[in-house]
């Protein structure tokens, strides 16, 4: 909500200034975003009268004005936009005006004419990001007035970022209450008086959905002339509210949005048929918006139809087919209360998000709508004419909301504060803020005001008591409660050390979105069940994740269009899958590498990173969890990875993730050069081994190095778990240290250099022991792998 401070201290002004309203603000929980001028710095700008206009001798896009500045003589000001005529009121910078801090007004020549100042566009002087010509003035602006005296814009413009449950704070008139409430001074509204008809024409309504549309307003104006231009100061604080100025019916209907809360809608009265009809869309219906967009009606939706067709988004947004335009002398104005739940997320549904819809799907005063109707129908008369006919009005009371009548109890109030507030203080802050009150020995039953939809049970009104107190006038205190500390299990698995460990090993943290496109669902995790959003942020975020990969291969995509040929990124977080109709989120950990192995240097030869390099990768991260012979990596197959450099990562018996190099097809449609990738599943990580001290042997080891030959097919790591098996207690470790094929070795053969290291805690090893010792593992090798030592 964006606000002029000018336009909220006409309804209520404490003696506080703009800084100390916006702390209070903030204090009530209603947070002030930003505090800026509603206009630059400028100095030396007046209101001028354009006398005359002439071609410039020698430029055939420049005129030569005569100004009348208000001073002894009129100003001669050479102009180049198009628009500038004689007779108009503009805005003229003096000689010697300043626009910013860089830009002073001096007597110029263009092309060989003397130019006296500058006429000024909107965008010169701060008031817009963009224009197509000179700012117009109205006719009766003062000459020679101060422009910035004479639009008032030694104003501030404050924006609140209002939680969702305060849609009665969305206007002039909610705040203005809230800093009456606050700082105890009247809060003075305009008068809003009813408009008596002048003539008795209406239009029939017929409400088919009361539980969507428990009130409906409508009336018609006639012989309405729409062309003369919304007055300045109405389009200075519609500006001043973020919002553009249109035409007059528009702008009207946008004041008084901003000015009581309640949006409304007119209708160009010639293009209805028969009445209005409040109903849900039909099958098929089609609707051109304002905007021009074509949307197919959704069954959900609530729309104002006449009787051959529908005319608007109930709630959202006008159609195109009823709008007003030049042509309009009729008009329809229309004010509604929509029921929170039929509005919200419609607009999301199509896309929209309206200043409309964001305050019905957060709750408008139902007792405001004929207020609002008589405002805007006498602003509307005033500016562009016409005659006004009764105001009709469809209701259903069993579907409009009801006040609810709230028990408060006084010891309640001091044992959630934790601070006595007396009797007197509790009724005048509940009174102030609109609320109805009846006493009772414990405390009170209380009503809110209509426009509260936010107070609905007992620690509510607390809030509201709080807050208007003041947060800061509760002393601090100790709590009393006792307080149990939570260790982790020694043998938990620390998720932020080993996302210290990945960035020691140069990788980058990444978090990305949960919602993926269906393109990407479809590509990285082909044969999940989607889960699909109801209302999406976008088309190409309506998924939920069913891994991490879219998101991390999505980073690279963006880092290697911006010549970062070297990327490696890992992220933890929950993918989302339907497990027999439940839908479970499961943490995990993935990473994703492309490019070089290492940072160019010179001491190293350069060399494109594999399959071997992410493994080793991943290895230290399991070597956190548990000793790495109780994790095995199998080749397996997966969609989405390539067939010949594809593991699947076991935990002794249980699969806890993939590893391997993208499949070409998916690089190929990702536009990605060689890319590897990692995905665990945390919950197998959970639980690791308990780290068990062991002495340090005195005695000497001993290293036995075995060349042995097998199958091409079989796995090195199958190898070293049959070794490791059979190996006695001596043999402390065996690693894998070459791969050998070619010269010597047979086609269908490979040869494994295996190290043993062996040593004994209690005395220095025979050559005897550790020959059995060695035995007995080429023995379980020869018998379960076939494997040979190499000659």
């Amino acid at each position: 909500m964006r606000f002029s401070e000018a336009w909220l201290r006409e309804w209520v002004n404490p003696d506080i200034t703009t800084e100390q309203l916006a702390d209070q603000l903030s204090m009530a929980g209603l947070e002030v975003d930003a505090v800026e001028p509603a206009a630059p710095e400028f100095s030396g700008v007046v209101v001028g009268h354009v006398l005359s206009r002439e071609p410039h001798p020698d430029a055939d896009k420049l005129s030569v004005c005569s100004v009348d500045i208000g001073a002894d003589e009129p100003s001669q000001i050479v102009c180049g936009a198009n628009n500038v005529a004689a007779g108009m009121n503009v805005p003229v910078a003096t000689v010697g005006a300043r626009l910013g801090a860089d830009f002073k007004i001096k007597k110029a020549k263009l092309r060989g004419v003397q130019s006296l100042g500058m006429i000024c566009s909107a965008s010169e002087l701060g008031l817009a990001e963009s224009s197509d010509g000179i700012l117009p003035l109205p006719a009766d602006a003062p000459i020679g007035r101060d422009f910035r005296e004479y639009l008032d814009l030694d104003d501030a413009c404050i924006e609140v970022d209002l939680t969702p449950d305060r849609g009665d704070c969305l206007s002039v008139a909610g705040i203005a209450r809230e800093v009456s409430v606050i700082n105890q001074v009247p809060l003075t509204a305009p008068m809003i008086e009813p408009v008596p008809a002048s003539i008795d024409d209406s239009f029939t309504v017929d409400v088919s959905a009361p539980d969507a549309c428990p009130r409906y307003l409508c009336r018609v104006i006639r012989g309405v002339d729409v062309k003369p231009a919304t007055p300045g100061w109405m389009v200075e604080r519609l500006r001043r509210g973020g919002i553009r100025s249109i035409d007059p019916v528009v702008d009207v209907t946008n004041y008084v949005l901003l000015e009581l809360g309640q949006p409304m809608h007119g209708f160009d009265f010639a293009r209805l048929d028969g009445g209005i009809r409040v109903r849900l869309a039909g099958s098929g219906e089609k609707l051109t918006l304002l905007d021009g967009n074509e949307i197919e009606l959704k069954p959900d939706t609530l729309v104002i139809a006449d009787h051959g067709r529908p005319l608007a988004l109930a709630g959202i947004m006008g159609g195109q087919g009823s709008g007003v335009s030049d042509d309009t002398t009729d008009v329809l104005l229309e004010s509604a209360f929509f029921a929170p739940l039929a509005i919200a997320g419609r607009a999301r549904g199509y896309g929209l998000h309206t200043d409309s819809s964001h305050r019905f799907e957060r709750g408008v005063d139902p007792a405001l709508q004929r207020t609002a109707m008589e405002r805007a129908t006498a602003l509307l008369l005033d500016i562009v004419g016409g005659q006004a006919g009764p105001i009709v009005e469809v209701a259903s009371e069993a579907h409009l909301p009801q006040p609810a009548t709230i028990r408060l109890r006084r010891e309640r109030v001091a044992r959630i504060l934790g601070v006595h507030i007396d009797d007197a203080t509790i009724v005048d802050i509940l009174t102030r803020l609109g609320m109805r009150l009846t006493g009772h020995a414990d405390g009170w039953d209380v009503v809110p005001p209509s426009a509260r939809f936010d107070c609905a049970i007992e620690v509510d009104l607390i809030e509201e008591i709080g807050r208007i107190y003041g947060y800061i006038n509760i002393p601090e205190s100790s709590t009393a409660a006792p307080v149990t500390l939570w260790g982790e299990p020694e043998t938990a698995f620390g998720l932020d050390r080993a996302k210290d460990l990945l960035v020691d090993r140069d990788y980058h943290e990444a978090i990305t979105y949960t919602f993926i496109s269906p393109e990407l669902a479809d590509l990285l995790t082909p044969g999940q069940e989607r889960i699909t959003l109801a209302n999406p942020i976008s088309a190409d975020m309506s998924m939920m994740r069913a891994s991490l990969w879219p998101g991390l291969l999505s980073t690279l995509q963006h880092n290697l269009a911006r010549q970062q040929n070297r990327v490696r990124v890992f992220e933890s977080g929950l993918d989302f899958r339907r497990v027999d109709g439940e839908l479970v989120q499961r943490p995990k950990l993935a990473v994703a590498i492309t490019g070089d192995a290492a940072r160019e240097q010179w001491g190293q030869a350069t060399r494109k990173a594999d399959f071997f390099d992410l493994k080793g990768d991943l290895e230290a991260v399991l070597a956190l969890v548990d000793d790495l012979a109780h994790f095995r990596f199998e080749a397996a197959e997966h969609p989405v990875l390539h067939p010949g450099q594809t593991a699947r990562v076991f935990r002794r018996e249980r699969a806890i993730g993939w590893l391997g190099m993208l499949h070409p097809s998916v690089q190929g449609r990702l536009d990605l050069p060689s890319t590897f990738v990692f995905e665990i599943d945390l919950d197998g990580l959970e639980i690791g081994a308990l780290p068990a001290f062991s002495a340090l042997s005195k005695y000497q080891a001993n290293r036995r190095d075995l060349a042995i030959v097998v199958g091409r097919e079989v796995p090195a790591g199958d190898v070293l778990a049959c070794a490791r098996k059979a190996a006695p207690a001596i043999v402390r470790e065996i690693a894998l240290f070459d791969v050998y094929t070619g010269e010597n070795i047979e086609a269908e053969l490979k040869s494994l250099a295996l190290s043993l290291i062996l040593q004994e805690s209690s005395h220095t090893l025979s050559e005897q022991e550790v020959d059995q010792a060695t035995g007995q593992v080429l023995d379980a090798l020869a018998r379960e792998m076939s494997a040979k030592l190499r000659a």
